[in-house]
């Protein structure tokens, strides 16, 4: 069986700040569970490490790592969770912070990480067929195996994944940093293969050098091709497209259940979804608002550009005053989304909740409790939202781009067909028709929308579909 080690900035339970962290837990560990011999590699953020797993964490030994002219220390702890062996790199001066990015020295703070991998693999005695890396955080890698490494007999037959969770994140640093973090020359630079307008972009080299490419969903695979997402890496994806492909996200189907979830008011399923209407009045009671039969609309979500909210804010005004419905929205994010959210609160007092927090426990209310969920993003890498939101009977309304083309079948008004609700010209009146048509089939047709929402309720999103895909790409490379 071919060996892997999976690297990552964040992973669940012990630390995430979005999609990444949700992956580097459940990918991993659905590749366990088809008894692939993988392993986890991920930072130790000591004041970040949850206390109720400290217990289980072994030193396993230190040495030194070489950061240019600098020697820094480089710890390595250990813990198993579920079967799965991880593996903690500890540095308190680089990974002792209060939060896991956003620093002036991220560049440096990653550098170290990945030089800390390099040298690591021979000293505990695990070289992997496969390293799976994912995102800018270790996406350099593959240049350091192939510049600064390659003298190691060792590591000559690893091959390289790199998976691109959100490519506006690509770590784009002075060239500099070539000698003074990761102590190797210009040769790659100046080849044009990390060049990036004059700097150093970690994620391009990453693209160049891997053995194989993979982003989180086909049609995002897609889109990153073109001008419109790429983010100026279009170019070099599409020289590198022979080795690029999408493997959709999943979600773990046992934890997002509405037949057990304990953070719900009352339990339903597919074939009897009596508990549905109990949770819509939960919810309706828990964020103050009028319980009434009316549609409940929701968004959980960040509140950014990216995710569309701006969209929304444009189109909220005219579905609110014309239609008798009811919006909640959980989430937190850039300021003056959040203001214009907490004016609708003010508006439509008894229509309209904004919950300008992070709330676990909440969302999975909201999943339960409403009849649709709103999530109009500019752009989707795979998003996770819509799966659950579907698993809960919530029919999403999504602008049909990346991982939202893939997930949700756009409902057809002659067949009935369908899983939610899509539109692709990005335009807020383009999004309050959509808004308008759910409201109607709901309001004039229940029988389209208990169609729609059921079909949605039966997808299959669990992770065993995506695993098996990377368990064929890891065998094709080592083979």
């Amino acid at each position: 069986m071919t060996k892997v080690l999976f690297a990552a900035a964040e992973a669940a339970p012990f630390y995430k700040t979005g999609g990444l962290g949700d992956v580097s837990l459940a990918l991993p560990q659905a590749l366990h569970q088809a008894e692939l011999p993988i392993r986890v590699v991920i930072p130790y953020y000591s004041k970040l490490f949850p206390e109720k797993y400290q217990e289980l964490v072994k030193d396993v030994m230190h040495f030194t790592v070489r950061v240019g002219e600098k020697t820094k220390y480089c710890g390595i702890k250990t813990l198993t969770l579920n079967g799965l062996k991880y593996y903690l790199i500890d540095n308190e001066e680089y990974f002792g912070r209060d939060n896991i990015y956003g620093y002036w020295d991220d560049g440096e703070r990653f550098a170290f990480f990945q030089l800390a991998i390099c040298e690591m693999l021979e000293k505990i005695n695990y070289i992997p067929d496969v390293l799976h890396l994912n995102d800018w955080h270790t996406a350099f890698i593959p240049v350091l195996l192939k510049d600064k490494y390659q003298w190691i007999n060792a590591y000559r037959h690893i091959k390289t994944v790199l998976t691109i969770h959100n490519i506006q994140f690509q770590g784009v640093y002075d060239p500099i940093i070539l000698g003074s973090l990761f102590g190797i020359g210009r040769r790659t630079f100046n080849e044009g293969s990390v060049e990036y307008y004059g700097n150093v972009n970690f994620m391009k080299g990453g693209i160049t050098y891997a053995d194989a490419v993979t982003t989180v969903s086909p049609s995002y695979a897609k889109e990153i091709q073109t001008p419109g997402f790429g983010e100026n890496l279009d170019g070099i994806l599409r020289d590198n497209s022979y080795k690029l492909q999408g493997i959709i996200n999943g979600i773990d189907m046992q934890v997002y259940d509405p037949a057990t979830d304990p953070a719900i008011a009352a339990h339903y399923s597919v074939t009897d979804m009596s508990g549905k209407a109990v949770n819509k009045k939960a919810l309706q009671k828990a964020v103050g608002l009028p319980e009434r039969n009316v549609p409940v609309f929701a968004v959980v979500s960040r509140l950014t550009r990216q995710k569309g909210m701006d969209l929304l804010l444009d189109a909220l005004d005219d579905f609110l005053k014309t239609r008798d419905v009811q919006v909640v929205i959980l989430g937190t994010g850039d300021p003056d989304l959040e203001e214009g959210f907490r004016g609708y609160q003010r508006a439509y007092a008894d229509k309209f909740v904004a919950k300008i927090d992070f709330d676990v426990k909440l969302a999975q209310q909201i999943y339960a409790g409403s009849d649709g969920f709103i999530m109009p993003s500019a752009f989707e890498p795979c998003g996770l939202s819509q799966m659950m939101a579907m698993r809960y009977g919530s029919v999403p309304i999504v602008h049909s781009v990346g991982g939202l083309r893939d997930t949700v079948v756009p409902f057809n008004q002659f067949t009935k067909a369908g899983t939610g609700f899509g539109f692709d010209d990005y335009q807020a009146d383009v999004l309050g028709k959509m808004l308008d048509l759910a409201f109607d089939v709901y309001d004039k047709d229940q029988e389209a929308w208990q169609k729609i929402r059921k079909q949605g309720m039966t997808q299959d999103f669990g992770w065993k579909k995506s695993a098996q895909k990377y368990c064929d790409l890891y065998q094709e490379l080592a083979d």
